[in-house]
């Protein structure tokens, strides 16, 4: 299985980016998918997720303003983030928990997301 994000980059504050995470393989489901993020000198945050049956939760600060989704047939996870702050500045890691021949937890490579004037 591969996790292969995109989407990241500059953007300035109040601007807008839509990060992208497609999953291929030998995949048989998909279960929760969801975005983390890191920021320098910290730990790593769950920012978003989303269940098989469409559930979503996030990250206090970032509701409201972010939106995750998913497109089961293309195997594929968004995070639109809209109003994007100094704060939001981070890589962003792409995390599905699926089944192939057993169930697993995979990681994309990492996006990273800079938000400044």
């Amino acid at each position: 299985v591969q996790l292969q994000a995109s989407g990241g980059g500059l953007a300035e504050p109040g601007g807008s980016l839509r990060l992208s995470c497609a999953a291929s393989g030998s995949i048989v489901s998909i279960n929760c998918m969801a975005w983390y993020r890191q920021a320098p000198g910290k730990q790593r945050e769950l920012v978003a997720s989303i269940t098989s049956g469409s559930s979503t939760n996030y990250l206090d600060s970032v509701k409201g303003r972010f939106t995750i989704s998913r497109d089961n047939a293309k195997n594929t996870v968004y995070l639109q983030m809209n109003s994007l702050k100094p704060e939001d500045t981070a890589v962003y890691y792409c995390n599905l928990h699926l089944r192939t021949t057993y169930y697993g937890t995979y990681w994309g490579q990492g996006t990273l997301v800079t938000v400044s004037s």
